[in-house]
């Protein structure tokens, strides 16, 4: 599936219109649901090969890749299954049972690792990530997302010393729901 298919898979299988109220808090008129992509093998199988392909090349020395729970663990098993990197996730806190751990998988101290995440709107969810990565002596200054939504994402993340690679943008998304609704232009 070429990038222009995925981008086109993307938006007929997750674009939705209507108001939502995104994590952030904000409200939007379109909403990308992660579910209704990440739970076709037709789109999750090219999305891991597209992100295992973006962490060779933005991020080439990262042993391992990264992601918070619960939306981005699918894409990031594809993209290990795809790049031969193990993974981590990403609790959004310790479990309070068992061992304890915030960060699930197996890892060694100084160990680099890319975060992949799903959508990134004012990168909230995966600066919370970084720092949990960081509190465990990871250290992550690349995170590749499918989406970015760009709501302020990319410059929350590089004010902590990440940078954000987005597989695709929502103009993009956008753009291409328009194109779609109106073949003609």
């Amino acid at each position: 599936m070429n990038d222009a298919d995925l981008l086109a898979a993307l938006r007929r299988q997750a674009l939705l219109e209507g108001d939502f109220v995104l994590r952030s808090g904000r409200r939007s008129r379109w909403y990308l649901d992660k579910y209704r992509f990440e739970t076709r093998p037709e789109v999750l199988r090219p999305l891991g090969e597209r992100l295992a392909a973006a962490v060779r090349e933005h991020e080439p020395d990262a042993t391992l890749l990264a992601a918070p729970e619960l939306g981005a663990v699918v894409l990031a098993a594809a993209a290990s299954l795809a790049s031969g990197l193990p993974f981590v996730i990403v609790r959004r806190e310790a479990k309070a049972y068992g061992t304890a751990k915030r960060i699930e998988g197996a890892f060694e101290r100084g160990e680099r690792a890319c975060l992949i995440e799903d959508i990134v709107t004012s990168g909230g969810a995966a600066l919370a990530a970084v720092e949990a990565l960081r509190e465990a002596e990871l250290e992550c200054r690349t995170a590749i997302c499918v989406v970015d939504r760009e709501e302020g994402g990319v410059d929350q993340l590089a004010r902590h010393a990440v940078r954000l690679w987005p597989l695709y943008r929502a103009s993009q998304l956008l753009e291409e729901a328009k194109t779609a609704a109106n073949p003609r232009g």
